[in-house]
């Protein structure tokens, strides 16, 4: 079998781990891969998110040969009013949003013959906004190698330290917010570190993986309270020793359809804190982490009510045991990456 993969991805963030994994477990399969639209044959299309080549994915649609569409949220930090953007690079970012948007939602709409929906927060927000349409559907959660992503490994982990890690792609263009309230979060639990004192002597500090620019990294360095560890985009394989060096991932994004550095983080045994927002209620259960209200409109970017995201961090500095064997079994029951290629393979034939 043949498949054609579009469309072709670079640099750091989910779409391009996913289709990474996707590919080399489709290999392991026997199955040959192609990443352009004019080099047939092929049996299938699997259309990442968008792509603006809709002539010849309409000319591969009228061959009968099936497209599967792989949706992920959409663009929506962008109609907010607050930006750090100068306005005519405010209007580009606003136009091109919008017209990725538009994109996402043609070939669903027009062009797709099955879909993929990340979460069952994905399905809900695309028919909320798209419309409901009669197209095939599944929900297939990300998946990771749980033999590469294991409790097991070489760690930093520090002893006396409360580490609290955050792992974004960037955290430019919007994703700042998910930074400052990192920070709040740190700050507020070296002030309420009576509970777990006599655990992590020496305090807590935050870790830091993702793009951030100097100004801001500057201006943190000399205006936090507590230590930042700076480790900037690193590779992928350098993650899951990350993962372990930490006591829980605060993931910081708003309204997610399927985090990789969430499920990354479980399958290393690594508890999870977030606010519930998009599909982190479905993802994170149990004792795997803690999902707490978030306190106020988080699509408006309301300021959220930290407290009850201090006091679950507090909780699951109190029981690291329990809450990272939940992680790691929450990983193996859900999000095993050859049980998602799988189900990608059974749609494309």
């Amino acid at each position: 079998m043949r498949v054609c993969i579009v469309p072709q991805v670079s640099g750091v963030g989910g779409m391009v781990s996913f289709k990474g994994r996707l590919i080399l477990g489709l290999q392991k399969r026997g199955v040959d891969i192609c990443q352009d639209l004019s080099d047939h044959p092929y049996q299938a299309v699997l259309v990442i998110g968008g792509t603006r080549q809709l002539f010849q994915l309409w000319q591969v649609r009228k061959k009968g040969i099936p497209i599967i569409q792989r949706l992920d949220g959409m663009n929506w930090l962008h109609r907010l009013k607050s930006s750090s953007l100068e306005n005519r690079d405010k209007l580009h970012h606003y136009l091109r949003s919008e017209y990725g948007n538009w994109v996402l939602k043609f070939i669903r709409n027009h062009l797709a013959t099955k879909l993929v929906y990340q979460s069952h927060f994905v399905q809900s927000w695309w028919n909320k906004q798209a419309g409901i349409i009669k197209t095939p559907y599944q929900v297939i959660y990300n998946g990771v190698n749980l033999e590469t992503y294991s409790p097991q490994g070489n760690h930093s982990r520090p002893v006396n330290r409360l580490r609290i890690l955050l792992v974004e792609g960037s955290l430019l263009g919007g994703y700042e917010w998910g930074l400052n309230q990192a920070i709040q979060l740190v700050e507020g639990l070296q002030k309420s570190i009576t509970p777990f004192e006599h655990l992590f002597p020496q305090g807590v500090e935050l870790m830091i993986v993702g793009k951030v620019d100097g100004r801001t990294q500057q201006y943190w360095q000399s205006h936090c309270k507590i230590p930042i560890i700076w480790h900037g985009i690193i590779p992928a394989e350098k993650i899951p020793e990350l993962d372990r060096s930490a006591h829980l991932l605060y993931s910081a994004d708003i309204n997610p359809a399927c985090p990789n550095a969430v499920i990354e983080a479980l399958a290393c045994g690594l508890p999870v804190l977030a606010y519930d927002t998009g599909a982190m209620a479905e993802i994170v259960k149990g004792d795997a982490g803690r999902i707490v209200p978030y306190g106020g409109n988080p699509w408006r970017l309301d300021e959220p009510d930290g407290t009850n995201l201090i006091n679950a961090g507090i909780e699951m500095a109190q029981d690291q045991a329990r809450f990272r064997r939940a992680a790691r079994q929450r990983a193996e029951e859900v999000f095993d990456v050859e049980t998602m290629v799988d189900r990608y393979l059974e749609l494309m034939s």
